[in-house]
């Protein structure tokens, strides 16, 4: 019989799986030089033979039992050796016990808080005066004033287009008129003295009105030369220069009135109904810190045939950063639901883990949450955590799992 030592060993478990690696290790060790002595068992002296069977069989016998044969041996021989970091003994002081302070915290209630569900649905910011500015008749540009970003007046010149053409029949219609204003003249003074007959007279006085009004016109044609701006406004997007062939039909510029704007935005036909006329809904944009309260001004009455959507137009109120271009969302709302709600700052986050401190019987316990949504500085709990448990609002990232709290007012 083998004479073991009558100390109980036992296995720190605070490494368990560093100690199962160093047992596997000893164990192949063990197993390895047992196999090496029996393949050299024909060219060694068997006195090494006897030694390396003798330590592999204490290896293999210590990783398994935690006992040491050869560290028995080695103390009946008075050698106050051990080898323990040799056969896997592992032997660990009673852990120290520590007790934390007691720490003042605030908490909170977890409570259920009614909340409207709401659906979000991306859209673009828009102005609500906006066109596409054009020529009236055909010619070159000569000059073109508007740059983009420009602010201009109604009635400020855009574009200056050549008018020989135009110049011409102004010349023309008013030399007919010239004519005209002669021979009524001439027969007022023949009717007078009655010279001429009356159709003759009111024929004259005819010509001169045809003549009147082909002035008129053509100079009207000669106002068409200059491009000007339709309302107050800012210039957006140049689409022509000087040398450029201006006609009607195609766009010289684009210009928009930045002081009304509305959110545009496609809504599916399956929540279409959830609006109304006339309705409040809150548009959120990245550049504006706090939702804006848009007005439903306009539900297009037929759908895209394409997307399956109805556009609709909501008009936004004045705010700082607000422009045009921008891209924004809706929250069209679906249906009232209670959420259980606590404060953004009581969550912890280590890693892609949330967790929380919940004060139970006078203790800080840590608890694994998972979050939802968050609203005005509170966020939904998903799981972990009940209605009614208090909820640690301060010093969470100075508290300890089990450490004593006492709760301030």
């Amino acid at each position: 019989m083998n004479d073991y030592p009558s100390e109980v060993r036992y296995v720190n478990l605070k490494y368990p799986r560093l100690l199962m690696k160093l047992e596997n290790a000893i164990r192949a060790l063990a197993g390895t030089m047992i196999l090496v002595s029996l393949a050299l068992s024909h060219y060694v002296h068997p006195n090494w033979l006897w030694l390396t069977a003798f330590v592999g069989a204490n290896l293999l016998q210590s990783a398994f039992t935690g006992f040491c044969p050869a560290e028995t041996i080695l103390k009946k021989l008075g050698v106050g050796a051990s080898c323990c970091g040799t056969c896997g003994r592992h032997e660990a002081p009673p852990p120290a016990t520590t007790s934390l302070p007691s720490v003042a915290v605030k908490v909170q209630v977890a409570k259920l808080q009614p909340h409207v569900a709401s659906e979000e649905v991306v859209g673009t910011v828009r102005s609500k005066l906006r066109a596409q500015v054009e020529a009236k008749i055909s010619g070159r540009v000569l000059e073109y004033t508007a740059t983009p970003g420009a602010a201009v007046k109604a009635g400020d010149m855009l574009a200056r287009l050549e008018n020989q053409e135009i110049q011409a029949k102004v010349d023309q219609a008013k030399a007919l008129l010239d004519q005209a204003q002669r021979d009524f003249a001439r027969q007022k003074e023949l009717v007078a003295s009655n010279a001429t007959t009356r159709q003759d007279f009111d024929a004259a006085d005819a010509r001169v009105k045809v003549a009147t009004a082909g002035v008129n016109e053509a100079e009207t044609m000669m106002s068409y030369a200059r491009v000007t701006a339709p309302f107050d406004g800012v210039v957006t997007r140049k689409l022509a220069d000087v040398g450029d062939l201006a006609m009607p039909g195609r766009h010289l510029l684009e210009m928009e009135a930045p002081t009304t704007l509305r959110f545009e935005a496609d809504l599916p036909e399956a929540i279409l109904d959830r609006i109304t006329m006339g309705a409040k809904m809150q548009v959120k944009i990245a550049s504006v810190a706090k939702p804006l309260d848009a007005t439903v001004s306009e539900i297009a009455p037929v759908a895209d045939p394409v997307s399956r959507t109805f556009q609709v137009k909501l008009d936004l109120p004045a705010a700082e950063g607000l422009r045009t271009g921008q891209f924004g969302r809706v929250a069209v709302p679906m249906a009232e639901m209670q959420l259980l709600m606590v404060p953004r700052a009581s969550v912890i986050k280590r890693g892609q883990m949330e967790l929380i401190f919940v004060v139970k019987e006078g203790h800080a316990n840590l608890r694994l949450v998972k979050t939802g949504k968050a609203i005005n500085g509170s966020i939904e709990v998903l799981s972990g955590l009940e209605e009614g448990e208090q909820v640690l609002i301060s010093d969470v990232n100075k508290l300890a799992d089990g450490q004593p709290v006492t709760i301030q007012p």
